[in-house]
């Protein structure tokens, strides 16, 4: 009985898949790309690429929703995806931000994923829109060969399609390369392709069906340090007597080509130029300004040098590692500091509290793998509730410190795939009652009494035995 109900709702299941198949095609149909301009910026390891898409609506139906295809390659390294609608001429162009949300497609040849932007105002027939697309790419540089020695440059791969991967059809579309110097050794020709100095060119490429790919792969010189946080931890302290606690603790590695033979500091400071040119000299910390109490160590005591610039803006912690960096190598240590906590906790009309901070990596041009965010709430804090302006995992832990009863509740934010566009702010609104800030004060004068009285106590005691 249940082989046949089985029998029985399989051309059910089939007819389903084919309506819907059937309707994503039709809206895929609705709309296709006058012109698509691609940049593609290789001078660093953080891939940005900037999209300029004109669309035009050629169905019946107005459209409110655009899609943009990704590979999987792709979209296990994506770690940004914003979107803008142009409008006005190009000397008064305005960008107004759009949203730009994952989605799933019933028709997605070759595990192809998509994201859709929502349109502010829909796309009537006959109508044409302009849309600005930016994405980021992580580790999607290969180092080859993938170990080199002190004295030699850094060359890597970097593989994507000269067509635009798209589910509509593309009328006219062009492909830019930029690469860090001159320096290719070898590119995918993909007719018409043509090099200038520091910049390849593919296309234009006319009426191009959707789905359609054309791999490349580009093999060129890339000198920069591939600097990528495995993991981080950020402890936000807050404290309603006037200080904000920041702890940051780093595990730092080169994720370049791999160092080989012996490292030689005496080659290394007599030909800087030629020697080492990819090893990662120094870090650059952007901190908050009106910073205070700032410290740094790594594992086994201070770091060798540091310097810090601070004004009224923002401040600029330099730190130079006890060895540079080469691919391979890695560094953990930890960044401390302080800053008024005025300038960061805010209180609301309803009387509850929020704190605006920065989210993502102080350190510049640095992807992390792994970013924790915790803010920890003054003892006695409800109702805490994190607002982030992207995807983020959220969690509650609860950490006991000095004179504490019930313990302090912290707000976990976790992030994966972090970039320097993930350094905006963010906030953690909570209620607490000022009668807590009188707890510890209290416990204090207790703890002292007590104490006294039973100095007096014992002074005043007499336990002799006499006759």
């Amino acid at each position: 009985m249940e082989a046949l109900l089985r029998l029985r709702l399989l051309p059910l299941a089939l007819f389903i898949s084919l309506l819907l198949s059937l309707l994503s095609q039709s809206s895929s149909q609705e709309l296709q790309i006058v012109n698509a301009e691609r940049r593609i910026d290789l001078t660093s390891h953080i891939i940005k690429v900037y999209l300029t898409l004109k669309v035009e609506n050629v169905g019946t139906s107005p459209a409110s929703e655009v899609n943009l295809a990704f590979s999987p390659a792709e979209v296990e390294h994506l770690a940004i995806v914003k979107a803008a609608v142009t409008t006005g001429k190009k000397k008064k162009k305005t960008y107004v931000p759009l949203d730009v949300k994952s989605t799933e497609l019933p028709v997605a040849p070759n595990g192809t994923k998509y994201f859709t932007i929502i349109l502010i105002n829909p796309l009537s027939k006959g109508e044409t829109t302009t849309l600005e697309v930016l994405y980021i790419l992580t580790r999607s540089l290969e180092p080859f060969p993938v170990e080199i020695s002190q004295s030699e440059s850094q060359l890597v791969y970097f593989r994507d399609s000269a067509i635009l991967l798209s589910p509509y059809h593309v009328k006219q579309q062009t492909t830019f390369i930029k690469t860090p110097s001159t320096r290719v050794e070898s590119f995918t020709v993909v007719e018409p392709t043509k090099r200038v100095g520091t910049e390849i060119k593919y296309g234009p490429y006319d009426n191009q069906p959707p789905h359609s790919y054309a791999p490349i792969l580009v093999h060129f010189e890339n000198n920069n340090p591939f600097a990528v946080v495995e993991e981080l931890e950020r402890e936000i302290e807050i404290s309603h007597w006037g200080n904000l606690q920041v702890t940051e603790r780093y595990s730092l590695a080169h994720a370049g080509a791999r160092h080989k033979g012996v490292f030689s500091r005496v080659e290394y400071q007599t030909r800087p130029g030629s020697t080492g040119v990819s090893s990662l000299k120094y870090l650059l910390a952007r901190l908050p300004p009106r910073v205070h109490s700032v410290y740094y160590r790594d594992e086994i005591g201070n770091i060798s040098s540091s310097r810090l610039r601070t004004d009224f803006l923002k401040s600029e912690l330099v730190i130079e590692p006890r060895y540079p960096l080469f691919g391979g190598w890695r560094s953990t240590f930890v960044i401390g500091y302080g800053v008024p906590v005025e300038d960061f906790l805010f209180e609301s009309p309803d009387g509850s509290r929020y704190l605006n901070f920065t989210f993502g990596c102080p350190l510049a041009d640095t992807v992390v793998d792994r970013l924790l965010v915790k803010v920890v709430l003054p003892e006695g804090s409800k109702d805490p509730k994190a607002v982030v302006p992207f995807t983020v995992e959220q969690g509650l832990e609860t950490k006991y410190s000095y004179l504490d009863v019930v313990g302090r509740t912290v707000v976990v934010l976790e992030k994966r795939n972090a970039v320097p566009e993930h350094n905006i702010p963010f906030q953690v609104h909570y209620s607490f009652n000022p009668i807590f800030m009188l707890a510890e004060p209290l416990m204090l004068v207790s703890a002292f009494f007590l104490f006294f009285v039973t100095a007096i106590t014992y002074l005043h005691l007499d336990l002799s035995i006499r006759k």
